[in-house]
């Protein structure tokens, strides 16, 4: 079954400790209705380095990634729809979901 890679843009987490933990339920309740299709819950990124041809740079060149989760569904638009009720999207980030490709290495 396909796997696909969402990862996480714009969006705010809140300063205050105890809606913290209000946005962690939230998207433990989100993964629990999703079961068996999220494959890793993620992590939120940190500090970032750009690596190119020429050198490095700090930060990370194009839209900014604060985070990523991994999912399998029988086709991209199952993915959409498992991402329907994601809480971050409420918290004014949006979600990119991008099907891995498998090469057969």
């Amino acid at each position: 079954m396909p796997r696909y890679l969402v990862t996480y843009h714009g969006g705010e987490m809140p300063a205050d400790p105890e809606a913290q933990q209000l946005v962690l339920r939230a998207f433990q309740t989100w993964a629990a209705s999703v079961g068996s299709a999220l494959l890793d819950p993620g992590a939120p990124l940190g500090q970032a380095k750009t690596v190119s041809a020429s050198g490095t740079s700090e930060g990370m060149s194009g839209a900014s990634i604060s985070g990523y989760t991994l999912l399998e569904a029988s086709s991209l638009d199952d993915a959409v729809r498992l991402l329907g009720t994601h809480p971050y999207l409420s918290r004014g980030g949006s979600l990119q979901v991008s099907e891995l490709i498998e090469l057969g290495v």
